[in-house]
């Protein structure tokens, strides 16, 4: 429990000081102890029910869900208050990142960010475009107890520009104009987030070869010179 304070406190920091801000770093905290209580899955109907059985909070099932799918939830502080708490993010004084994109197949017609993926990995059976949100995902490698992991950094939903032109009610964001970006856009700039985060560090990105191309690569050594390298996949 006194590593979960140390983790939390800082997260309810990135959050604004105003009345409202203050409730959504509670709620945003208690959401995450039930994410790690194993009480049940953490789909969201169940983070709702351990919410108000285990903690009490006594939450409205509309205030719930406004709550998980707002905008207003300050990802890019979240993100460098998580990047701040890993202890030793480096592997041999190089800093790991692995990069990918990976979809997240859905039911519901009116969630954010879906439309009809194209999934080159789907089996016979399976669609080849299902409808489902298509994630941009980096992670940092690191070994821990003996064996390689990934852990989150940062992601990004791609929203493909067809849909987008389409003004299809699932890409809007409420407050928010949504411009397009390409994969390797929005790959370039969590890159360079993170590596302004850890400045003067050199960063090794592991990904496969439709990320692993100049697309990529330019745009991070102009704005990061030398400190940026690629380790790629052909398989």
């Amino acid at each position: 429990m006194f590593i979960l304070n140390d983790i939390l406190k800082p997260l309810q920091n990135a959050f604004s000081s105003t009345n409202l801000g203050r409730e959504r770093a509670h709620w945003f905290s208690y959401a995450i102890l039930a994410f790690i209580i194993p009480f049940t899955s953490s789909i969201s109907s169940n983070v709702l029910r351990c919410l108000n059985t285990l903690f009490g909070l006594n939450i409205n099932k509309r205030r719930f869900y406004t709550f998980m799918a707002s905008n207003k939830i300050p990802w890019h502080n979240l993100w460098a208050a998580l990047w701040h708490l890993i202890p030793d993010p480096l592997s041999d004084g190089r800093l790991m990142i692995a990069l990918d994109d990976f979809i997240n197949p859905k039911t519901g017609r009116n969630i954010f960010g879906c439309s009809h993926i194209f999934d080159h990995a789907a089996k016979d059976n399976q669609s080849k475009y299902p409808w489902a949100q298509n994630v941009v995902l980096i992670g940092l490698l690191k070994v821990i107890k003996g064996r390689w992991a990934c852990l989150p950094l940062s992601q990004r939903f791609y929203l493909p520009q067809k849909a987008i032109n389409a003004k299809s009610d699932n890409m809007r964001v409420a407050g928010k104009v949504v411009s397009f970006q390409t994969k390797l856009q929005q790959a370039v700039e969590m890159v360079i987030q993170v590596a302004q985060h850890f400045a003067g560090v050199d960063i090794i990105i592991v990904c496969d070869s439709w990320f692993g191309n100049n697309g990529l690569f330019k745009p991070l050594r102009t704005k990061l010179g030398n400190f940026v390298h690629l380790l790629q996949d052909y398989v």
